[in-house]
């Protein structure tokens, strides 16, 4: 068996442009699933004038079989050109010139999903970050920016629609039932931003004005039958066009836009200039298949996708450590459009309301996903300086904290001098490749415009530095003198490469909360400049700020609105906490004060092996009282409010070593007193809720009341007695929506007996349904070890082998291997290690269909260095199985390498 190849690690130091740049892209496509003809026309010039005559032009290309190279109209002997696995080189191509090349690839063959491939018949492509490649020779590169031409032939009967990016030039029929459409695009792009879609589909569609008094068609491309479950992800693409064109003044700039949805995708979708190409799963909504969550996320995606048409594709990366530039500042773009979409219609408290529940949504997945990263083996900045796969840095940290990144520089400059921030940028970088450096630029421009002695030079370290910064947070009061003294520290621990970091610029949102629940003036003495409005600039590794006026007793309320993404120490009692949990008039802040409290009770408990009669478990009890009892809440926020910390952010704030099965029993145990506790209050706010003749909306209200009926579901059933479970037997028996429907099936199978009648209900009803299946697939794969009548693991087994299942698809594999390796810690991390082992099988077969979902897999056991003794030993052990199979992909080699690395010494 021929060997992997060797490891190579590619550094942002040794970034250099190109020999040549591509001005204009031909490309003719003949499209056969078996084998499909490319032929490319490349009309080239050198990058500047330091390049001379005899530089060679450096194309990249893998598993194509190449037919033919003409230069200048002549045609190359395999002597004049040197051809590699990945590479096609040709020597002395001059200055300028016109390459043509014609190559085969075989689409059906394509299980990796990256490049040219075929799903259900259909063909597709992705090519971000390095899928062109496999289409055809090409600089595969983000900083090589072309004009792109291309013609589409393919057989009429079978694959009746074809669409490229931009506009359509002609379409017309061929003879031997073949049919043509050829394209435009009238921006230059890099090759990343490529798209092709061939095959069998209908359309819904509609012409809208833009802002210049022209029309632009929008089409939401599918498979026939699936019409139906489209209206949402248009309508979702029609507020997005408004809310970027109102909020950022940015408009539509193409003929057309068209989404193409595919249930083979190995991302959740794709920005392709005028062509996004989605997943399935963030186009198809309707109440009978769609949860409340998948409509919210639909609607977030499809504004992700389209704000690319801006950041992202009119201005894009230099090079791939530079992906946050569009990443992390789409991520903040999508998050504020999806804010504005929940809030919009509501009353003033209602809107401050819904924009909170998203915000706690957002900062939950961060403190879930992102932190564990920075605190883990694949620990990164979000501006890497290395990689070795450039898949695995499409990362939590990319996104996410990049979107905090940029958050924070909209929090230090206010949404004026953002926005001119933004304006400043597209004026100088539009039709470039840029980088991270010059965004803050354009940051720091604006900023100066208005306070030219202020500069983003310290804030530049969020850039460059690994980790999430600990901000430790201590005060004295002096009532009599009217001072609080706060000091805070900050400290940022080592990570891989970086054992010693400057002290970040961390924007620390703030308040003092008197006993009243009011808020009190900020008045700072001394450094005025260290407070903006109500924004403190922490700058040094420990600063004292001392503020006046304040002669009544306050608790501080410190990084209001998650305001920096760091870990906060503070001072704060039990009886603090319990206070602003009551009272904080920041809704984050107060929600993070009911999560500390119920933290430590986790711990309380765990620590008195499963005794809840502590006094933090009093603590916790008190402020979910409190909650019930507060009714200005809005349903929406009281749901999130009364959810108990994930076991995935209770396992981060455990000090020492960690135990994930005990952990979950002391979580269970905390919430079953809360629900014997509170059964009374519970039930009657679940009966006010419950009205299973009503007609769905999605509407963020309707959500909101939803979403408490069921988490007072979650708690009623908890105790898992007959008359607990019919209960949700009613739900699932009189629903008419799959939100409620999910959460009645979620309940009776994470509570009560194995092969539940419900389970095979609902696989009757929606077993054509891909989508609705693979929900199914999920809850069976997460039943936790608290339900003692499933044996998981072996039901996972099982699940295996169903004729439904496929570690082909994507979304199947995330169903079933991703959801019980990546949401089921109980059982995942079971002592006799098993759940390691079946979880080594699967990450090896994957890596021989798809590596970029596989190495997704993959790490799975990043932080294994955090586990009890016992269960580090079994998880090395599957470490280091996989890292010895042969024929290991870059993709894999690299997580599970550096997670090996990780290894106590």
């Amino acid at each position: 068996m021929k060997d992997a190849p060797a490891t190579v690690t590619f550094y942002r130091k040794d970034y250099k442009t190109p020999n040549h740049r591509i001005v204009k892209t031909d490309l003719v496509f003949e499209l056969n699933p078996s084998r499909t003809k490319v032929k490319s026309r490349l009309q080239f010039e050198a990058w500047d004038a330091q390049v001379n005559d005899l530089a060679a032009l450096e194309l990249d290309g893998e598993a194509l079989e190449l037919e033919s190279v003409t230069l200048n109209g002549r045609q190359l002997s395999n002597t004049e050109y040197l051809q590699t696995d990945t590479s096609l080189t040709i020597p002395h191509a001059g200055r300028h010139g016109v390459l043509e090349l014609t190559v085969y690839n075989q689409p059906d063959q394509n299980t990796r999903l990256e490049g040219l491939y075929v799903s259900n018949g259909n063909f597709f492509t992705q090519c971000e970050a390095q899928g062109f490649r496999r289409i055809t020779y090409f600089p595969d590169r983000p900083d090589v920016l072309s004009k792109f031409t291309v013609t589409l032939i393919a057989n009429k009967a079978s694959h009746p629609v074809t669409l490229s990016n931009g506009n359509l030039l002609e379409a017309r029929d061929l003879d031997d039932g073949l049919h043509l459409s050829r394209w435009e695009d009238p921006f230059p792009k890099p090759a990343y931003l490529f798209a092709l879609v061939g095959g069998n589909f209908v359309c819904q569609e509609e012409t809208i004005t833009k802002g210049n008094g022209q029309t632009a068609l929008l089409q939401v491309w599918v498979e026939p039958g699936n019409l139906d479950k489209t209206d949402f992800a248009m309508q979702s693409l029609k507020r997005s066009i408004e809310w970027d064109r109102q909020r950022f003044g940015l408009d539509l700039d193409l003929d057309r836009f068209m989404i193409v949805a595919t249930a083979d995708f190995n991302m959740g979708a794709m920005e392709n200039k005028g062509l996004n190409i989605f997943n399935t799963k963030f186009v198809f909504a309707n109440p009978q298949l769609a949860t409340d969550v998948d409509f919210e996320n639909v609607e977030s995606v499809v504004g992700h996708e389209y704000f690319h048409n801006w950041t992202g594709n009119r201005v894009t990366c230099q090079d791939w450590f530079q992906l946050s530039l569009k990443e992390g500042l789409t991520v903040f773009r999508d998050q504020e459009f999806s804010a504005d979409m929940l809030a919009h219609g509501l009353s003033p408290e209602q809107a401050a309301s819904a924009r909170a529940v998203k915000r706690i949504d957002d900062v939950k997945v961060l403190r879930a996903a992102q932190f564990p990263e920075d605190a883990g083996p694949m620990a990164h900045p979000i501006r890497p300086d290395s990689y070795q796969e450039i898949n695995n840095f499409y990362t939590v940290t990319v996104y996410e904290k990049g979107a905090e990144v940029i958050r924070m520089q909209h929090t230090l400059l206010g949404e004026a001098l953002f926005q001119r921030g933004m304006q400043i940028y597209f004026e100088r970088h539009d039709g470039q490749a840029a980088t991270c450096e010059q965004f803050v630029s354009a940051m720091e421009t604006a900023l100066q415009e208005s306070n030219p002695g202020l500069n983003l030079q310290q804030f530049r370290h969020w850039y460059s530095q690994a980790g999430t910064p600990e901000v430790h947070a201590s005060w004295a009061h002096d009532v009599s003198l009217g001072e609080l003294t706060l000091i805070l520290k900050q400290r940022c621990a080592p990570t891989p490469g970086q054992a010693s970091k400057p002290a970040f610029h961390i924007p620390i949102r703030l308040g003092f909360v008197d006993q009243q629940g009011c808020d009190q003036a900020l008045l700072l003495k001394g450094d005025a400049t260290a407070l903006r409005g109500d924004v403190l600039n922490l700058t040094q590794t420990e600063q004292r700020f001392v503020f006046t006026g304040l002669r009544t007793p306050v608790v501080p309320s410190l990084l209001r609105g998650f305001s920096a993404p760091v870990n906060l120490r503070t001072s704060h009692s039990s009886a603090d906490l319990i206070f602003l949990a009551a009272h904080d008039n920041d809704p984050f802040n107060r929600w993070d004060a009911g999560q500390q409290v119920y933290a430590k009770a986790v711990q309380e408990v765990l620590k008195r092996q499963g005794d809840t009669h502590g006094e933090a478990v009093q603590a916790a009890l008190e402020v979910f009282g409190n909650l019930l009892n507060d009714h200005r809440l809005s349903d929406g926020y009281l749901a999130i409010a009364l959810q108990l910390p994930g076991e995935g952010a209770l396992f981060e704030q455990q000090e020492g070593l960690v135990d994930p099965v005990a952990l979950h029993m002391a979580r269970c145990a905390l919430r079953d007193r809360i629900s014997a506790q509170f059964q009374g209050e519970l039930m009657a706010l679940y009966k006010a809720r419950y009205k299973p003749g009503e007609a769905y909306a999605y509407t963020t209200v309707a959500a909101g009341e939803r979403a408490l009926k069921n988490l007072c579901l979650s708690y009623l059933v908890a105790g898992a007695e007959p008359e607990d479970l019919a209960l949700a037997q009613q739900q699932y028996a009189e629903c008419n929506n799959m939100t409620d429907r999910v959460a009645a099936l979620s309940a009776l199978v994470y509570n009560g007996p194995a092969n539940t009648p419900e389970l095979a209900h609902y696989y009757q009803l929606f077993g054509h349904e891909a989508l609705a299946i693979d929900k199914w697939f999920m809850l069976q794969a997460t039943v936790p070890a608290s339900n003692t009548d499933v044996d998981t693991l072996a039901q996972v087994k099982t699940l295996l082998k169903h004729p439904a299942f496929t570690l082909k698809n994507p979304n199947r594999a995330r169903s079933l291997l991703g959801a019980f390796a990546m949401q089921n810690p109980s059982v995942f991390h079971q002592h006799s290690g098993q759940g390691y082992a079946l979880w080594a099988d699967l990450v090896i077969e994957l890596n021989g269909i798809n590596p970029q979902v596989a190495a997704r897999m993959a790490r799975a056991l990043d932080r294994w260095t955090k586990l009890v003794t016992p269960l580090q030993v079994h998880a090395r052990q599957a470490l280091e199985r996989i890292h010895g199979t042969s024929q290991l992909s870059p993709d894999v080699r690299e997580v599970i390498g550096k997670a090996l690395a990780a290894a106590p010494h």
